[in-house]
């Protein structure tokens, strides 16, 4: 069976595109973040605002940045830290095979939050879709974010050389490029997503008890 292949630097285009379009909505979003994340209880429904942007971002929506801080980001609390407890604790296990077991298995439930919110489907479900869809796409996944993060950290090490501002600029920096980030990782989203939809469709039951119309 094959295995279709995630595109790296389309990706990234595709993310650069619509986040630079989208810019100023992902910038507010991401500022606003920064700023309520050492709220104790608050940052929870914020951080859960964040990963229902990204859903947003690969559906092509619009992102309102006030919307982590939307009432409904704290339903179903229980099942979120249900699965944090398990994705970390699943990670943690493997970092006892050394190194490389943890990163492969952060890799291959690195969606597992986001199928979560947006496929209702259980804790353990999201993990096993998380695993199943990116199958034969680890390495790419991995490429992609270290081509972000190498692209990102050099951004920032420049400007930081600028003398007096260059500390200042940095951080402004790191702000702009993560609402783009938000936006690359939103496009890769949508790619796995689509795959989680094909893997979930023959699992839905079918209701024999409708009665057809005449």
């Amino acid at each position: 069976m094959t295995t279709e292949k995630l595109d790296i630097m389309e990706t990234i285009k595709e993310g650069v595109r619509y986040g630079l379009r989208n810019f100023l909505p992902l910038l507010v979003m991401v500022i606003l973040y920064a700023l309520t994340f050492w709220i104790p209880y608050l940052n929870v429904g914020t951080t859960i605002g964040l990963y229902k942007a990204v859903i947003a971002v690969g559906r092509g929506e619009k992102v309102d940045p006030t919307a982590i801080f939307a009432k409904d980001n704290f339903k179903g609390l229980s099942g979120f830290f249900l699965l944090l407890g398990l994705l970390y604790m699943g990670i943690t296990v493997s970092m006892f095979f050394m190194f490389f077991p943890a990163l492969v298995m952060s890799i291959a439930w690195g969606f597992a939050i986001y199928f979560y919110l947006d496929k209702n489907v259980s804790p353990l479900k999201s993990l096993k879709l998380s695993y199943d869809t990116t199958y034969g796409n680890k390495w790419r996944i991995f490429a992609l974010e270290l081509i972000c993060a190498i692209c990102i950290g050099l951004i920032c090490a420049l400007l930081a050389l600028v003398p007096k501002a260059g500390i200042v600029l940095c951080f402004l920096a790191a702000i702009v490029l993560g609402a783009i980030m938000v936006a690359v990782e939103g496009v890769m989203y949508d790619f796995f997503s689509k795959k989680a939809d094909t893997i979930i469709a023959p699992e839905t039951p079918v209701d024999d008890t409708e009665v057809p119309e005449a």
